[in-house]
């Protein structure tokens, strides 16, 4: 078989099927892999008249059926299934050929693979693609990393297949080398943990503080939707909120078990972000909170434990707290965004990736699961300054925050009087709290290090590193 294939898909689940057929509708010549060959055939039988389709039954007669240099997206399970799915093709292609990895894979193994395959002259392209099902088919958020050559082969198809901005643009960049496609996706995820998070507590208090139904409550998320909360998110939770269930007739988020699931990427977040010693204390608040939900044992056994007594509202003071929660909302989601923007720069520092903080905001704009319409000015601030240390240095956000301040303590103050988490809502105010303190208690916490470990601190007033000679008297001495 001669290579007539542009690219080529192996794993064809869900998403390689809808990654497949976006290029194939694209113009592009598909080759098609995957372990089970019937669905392969499955997919042509289906789908074969969007476009041109190459199946395949054997890894030789898909790598044949590429053309140089071969372009082979993988779309399996992250992990061993990866490997192993690397170690079947790579010895049948040549020197210049791509491999793409489209799988939520831990950054740290997309760089150990692409060190493998580069000593062997086989380009290793990381690619974080987001949008789910419908957005492999119809135009995905993608983030490619690897070399800047692979990028010169596969660019334009990606640029062709990616969703588009409103400006037009395509929301796909070369993010950098090695793992950086890899550690972009995780942290889109790891906000998107958080942006998810304060949403469910915005509904929380909507429902408990202000008793408000959750008919109702989506009428209010499609109004937010009008204005700066416009976004993926919020349009789809007004839908889920509205949606009655057909067997019972009740609310369907009244008979779906308030147990949330997670994959890894939100928690991998947190772990790297401990590593780098930067704080995400709204996303982290966001993973656990999935985590805590998923304790059935542990908060049955809570249930005796005493809370205070509900408030109800009137018509107007649950109207007004509504207009506070729209204001906590977004406050928080800007700050859950500055966690988020924080990591990806240490990140990029730590491995010398050289990330566009500002293309990343460009190409999260459409097709991601948290493509959102203030990501615009995200994309202008760090235009205007590309070095900019945080969102919140940025004199736009901070003005809106200050504006926002007074309801969001409000909300906060109101859910912890009425006894409902919001441990999202909290941990971002307590971000925001930290880093306009003129001081912190870890003066106090280093005093105690050194007392009992002689850990050393610095001082204030004069340079140099010291600790104290502790009992008795007590002597300073430089260390």
């Amino acid at each position: 078989m001669s290579g007539t294939a542009q690219i080529g898909v192996t794993g064809l689940a869900v998403m390689g099927r809808n990654l497949a057929r976006n290029f194939a509708r694209h113009g592009y010549t598909v080759a098609l892999h995957n372990r089970t060959a019937a669905r392969t055939h499955e997919l042509v039988e289906e789908f074969g008249e969007e476009g041109i389709f190459v199946p395949t039954e054997s890894p030789e007669e898909f790598v044949a059926a590429l053309e140089r240099p071969r372009r082979l997206v993988v779309m399996v399970k992250a992990g061993d299934a990866t490997d192993a799915v690397i170690q079947e093709f790579a010895p049948l292609l040549e020197d210049g050929d791509v491999i793409i990895d489209g799988g939520n894979a831990h950054f740290e193994d997309t760089r150990r693979r692409e060190k493998e395959l580069r000593e062997r002259g086989i380009h290793f392209v990381g690619t974080g693609i987001s949008g789910g099902e419908e957005g492999a088919l119809h135009g995905p958020s993608i983030m490619p990393g690897g070399s800047a050559e692979s990028y010169e082969s596969l660019g334009p198809m990606l640029e062709k297949i990616a969703a588009k901005a409103k400006d037009g643009a395509p929301c796909v960049t070369h993010i950098g080398p090695d793992g950086a496609g890899h550690f972009v996706k995780m942290v889109h995820n790891g906000i998107e943990y958080a942006d998810m998070q304060l949403i469910g507590e915005a509904y929380q208090l909507l429902r408990d503080v202000a008793g408000y139904s959750p008919a109702r409550i989506a009428d209010v998320f499609r109004t937010w939707n009008t204005g700066r909360l416009d976004s993926y998110l919020i349009e789809i939770t007004a839908e889920v909120l509205s949606h009655v269930d057909t067997a019972t007739g009740k609310p369907f988020v009244d008979v779906v078990l308030d147990q949330a699931e997670q994959k890894g990427t939100g928690r991998w977040t947190v772990q790297i972000a401990l590593d780098l010693g930067v704080p995400v204390s709204g996303i982290a608040e966001a993973v656990f909170a999935r985590s805590v939900s998923g304790h059935a044992d542990l908060r049955e056994a809570s249930r005796h434990l005493a809370g205070p007594t509900a408030k109800a509202l009137g018509e107007d003071e649950a109207a007004a707290f509504a207009d506070q929660v729209e204001q906590a909302l977004y406050a928080s989601k800007i700050v859950s965004y500055t966690q988020g923007f924080h990591e990806l720069a240490a990140g990029s520092r730590q491995y010398d990736w050289n990330i566009d903080l500002g293309r990343i905001a460009a190409i999260w704009r459409g097709g991601c699961i948290i493509r959102a319409a203030f990501l615009d000015r995200i994309t202008g601030a760090y235009e205007a300054q590309p070095q900019l240390p945080s969102l919140l240095a940025d004199k736009g956000f901070a003005d809106e925050i200050a504006a926002a301040q007074d309801d969001w303590r409000a909300v906060t103050a109101t859910a912890v009087l009425q006894g409902v988490p919001t441990p999202g809502f909290t941990a971002a105010l307590a971000y925001y709290d930290s880093l306009r303190a003129a001081r912190l208690p870890a003066a106090l916490t280093q005093g105690q290090r050194d007392y009992f470990g002689a850990h050393t601190y610095r001082r204030t007033d004069r340079d140099g590193t010291f600790h104290t000679l502790w009992g008795g008297d007590r002597t300073e001495i430089e260390s």
